[in-house]
Parts: C-alpha cells; sequence; structure tokens
C-alpha cells in the first residue's frame, strides 16, 4: 500500500492545527488577565461612596472603607506596612468599642491585625477572607502599657498561645483576661463568629461557667493561634452581600470539636503545592461591581476617610449621594507614608494571620 491510497488526512490535521492553536490563544490571554490580588493590593485609598459589601467574605470587595486610626487611647495598629488597617464603617467602629469595653474589663489594650485593603478584594499574602470590610484580626498579646514604635509594630511578634504538638492553649499563658476579651468580642449582635484555634476553643469550653450561650459564636480551625478572627455579618445597606451560614445553636462543645484532637485534621495536605485560590483569581471570578469599585477614583485624602470617634468619616461617607460605583466622586492627591503598600513583605516570625491544614 502506497501513502496514496491511505485515506486524505489533510482535514483532520488542519482541524487539530486549530484547536491547538484556539487553545494556546485561550491560555495566552488567561496569563494575560491580570491577577485580582495585585489589582487590589496596589490601591492605597478607598472610593468614597455609600459603605457596601459586595459579594463573599472570600470573594468580594467593598466601597466606602474607612481607616482605622494607627493609635487609639486603647488600640495600636500592627503591621502598618501592609496597609490593612480598612473596614466597613460598621467593623471599624465596632473595633473601637470593643477595645474601649476591654479595657473597662481589665485588657490592657487591643493590638490590632489585618481588617482588609481598602477596597477589599483578595490580598497580596496571608488570607482568603478579609475581602468585603467585614473581618479583623486581633491579637491575643495585650497591648504594651509604653506606645510601640513604627519599626516594634513591623517586627514585634505575637505570641504563640497553642503548644502546635499537642494542640493545647499553654496554660502558662492564658488567663481569665483571655476569656473576657473573647467573651466581650462575642457579646456584640454585629459578631456572627469568632474564629480560634482549636485548643483555645477547647480551653474554653473547659473552663467557661455559667452563661455559656456565647460559646456558640467561637469556632475552632486551624491557625488563629496568635490571635482571634471577628467577623460581622452582612450590613444593612449591601444587597449584594452574601451572608455566610449560621452557627449552630449548642456551645459547640460536643463531638464537633473533638474531631479537632483526632490525627484526622493534622494530616498533612495531599496536595500542598496547589496554588491558593487568591493566586487564581482575576476580575472575572469576582462580582461585576468589583470592576467599578476598582476603577473609581480615590477617596480625598487618607485624613478624610479615617475613622474618628463619633463615626465622623462614616458620616462623610454615608453623606455622598447615592451612585454606581463607577460614578463615584473624583479625588485630589492622596500621599501614604513611603512605607505603606500591601506589597510589603510580610515578616516570617510571630504574623497573626491563619495558617491553613499543614503541608508535608
Amino acid at each position: 500500500m502506497t501513502l496514496r491510497s491511505l485515506p486524505d488526512r489533510r482535514p483532520f490535521l488542519t482541524a487539530a492545527l486549530a484547536l491547538l492553536t484556539l487553545t494556546a490563544l485561550a491560555a495566552g490571554a488567561i496569563s494575560a488577565e491580570q491577577r485580582a490580588k495585585d489589582l487590589f493590593g496596589a490601591k492605597k485609598l478607598p472610593a468614597v461612596a455609600p459603605a457596601q459589601s459586595f459579594g463573599f467574605y472570600s470573594k468580594g470587595c467593598f466601597t466606602g472603607g474607612v481607616a482605622l486610626p494607627m493609635d487609639g487611647p486603647s488600640w495600636e495598629v500592627m503591621r502598618p506596612s501592609r496597609n490593612r488597617r480598612w473596614g466597613h464603617p460598621a467593623m471599624i467602629a465596632l473595633i473601637e468599642k470593643l477595645a474601649r469595653d476591654a479595657r473597662a474589663d481589665g485588657w490592657p489594650g487591643l493590638l490590632i491585625g489585618d481588617v482588609s485593603q481598602p477596597r477589599g478584594g483578595p490580598m497580596m499574602t496571608g488570607h482568603a477572607s478579609h475581602q468585603i470590610g467585614l473581618d479583623a484580626d486581633i491579637w491575643l498579646t495585650p497591648m504594651p502599657r509604653r506606645p510601640l514604635t513604627f519599626a516594634e509594630r513591623e517586627t514585634m511578634s505575637a505570641t504563640l498561645m497553642v503548644d502546635e504538638k499537642t494542640h493545647l492553649v499553654k496554660e502558662a499563658l492564658w488567663t481569665p483576661a483571655h476569656t473576657r476579651l473573647l467573651k466581650r468580642a462575642a457579646s456584640y449582635a454585629e459578631v456572627e463568629r469568632i474564629l480560634v484555634n482549636p485548643g483555645i476553643k477547647k480551653k474554653l469550653c473547659d473552663t467557661v461557667t455559667g452563661d455559656r450561650s456565647w460559646l456558640r459564636k467561637i469556632r475552632p480551625f486551624w491557625g488563629h493561634d496568635y490571635h482571634f478572627h471577628m467577623r460581622i455579618g452582612c450590613q444593612p445597606g449591601s444587597p449584594g452581600c452574601k451572608a455566610q451560614e449560621a452557627t449552630p445553636d449548642d456551645d459547640g462543645c460536643g463531638k464537633p470539636l473533638a474531631w479537632w484532637f483526632t490525627e484526622e485534621p493534622w494530616r498533612p495536605n495531599k496536595n500542598p503545592d496547589a496554588p491558593k485560590a487568591r493566586d487564581l483569581m482575576t476580575m472575572a471570578n469576582l462580582p461585576r461591581e468589583c470592576q467599578a469599585v476598582l476603577a473609581a477614583p480615590d477617596a480625598p485624602s487618607l485624613e478624610a476617610v479615617t475613622y474618628q470617634s463619633g463615626g465622623a468619616a462614616a458620616v462623610a461617607a454615608a453623606k455622598q449621594e447615592p451612585t454606581e460605583p463607577a460614578e463615584m466622586i473624583s479625588s485630589g492627591n492622596a500621599v501614604l507614608p513611603a512605607a505603606a503598600s500591601a506589597f510589603a513583605p510580610t515578616p516570617k516570625i510571630g504574623i497573626p494571620v491563619p495558617r491553613p491544614r499543614p503541608g508535608n
């Protein structure tokens, strides 16, 4: 049989080459599309508009953000170069209230970790959530008696409260004041859940007497051994905000907690090198409103959108006429300290960000 007697395969080859070409073009288009975390991480100021959260805690953005002041009478912001002290006005107001109430309860003051980026969205490092301005990390290390320097805020290690081998609280470090702090945070109606290390949840289950109803909001999760993660619910005026499933009505101290003290939760991740969701997200993965949020002009200045006691910045934002995100008011030049950048390297020691399920 000669080659000429074989069926003509040219149409099949042509179709195969065309398919390969289309696949290559599609792959090129995907790789050329910028990651959402790069775009949102580059924003240093929020867009001024009525406060709204769009999407879910781990896939969204927000407008009308305000900044927690670097210093307050009972709090200090840690890791300031990361520029993650922004949130929905309701969240920032609640942090201020918690700091004030916790001091009355005997806690020296709060060290505030990450809240959100100015416009939310996926972060360059550290978190899957914190994207819609309704999450905040608060260290379990009390605020020192003297003010911390900028350098200390960047490098000071948070206190590891849990033994990494036993997954139990370090008894020498835990105090009744830690319990009072978590109870106070859980007492607010706005707070839907507080994430802590399973060892901390167990400590509370074993020691809290009297009213235990607040324990249902305390949820165990990997990491969270340097800090607790406070999450509030979707706020009024945010119809595009997607709520999280409600916590169970019981105290959470039974079988679900016992699972955390078996081998299963701590087995090595079968695919530890798999990319994180934030490393793959493009704008197409976020709610459509986030494109307009990203494109909107900056707020006039950092000072104009820094929360003041009594909600001055929040009021200023709320007075803007409701508009579509793409039509937000224009701004003047806004400047942050040269060191302030969401691209700042994450220190390797004592960072109060959630550590995921253990890898190999």
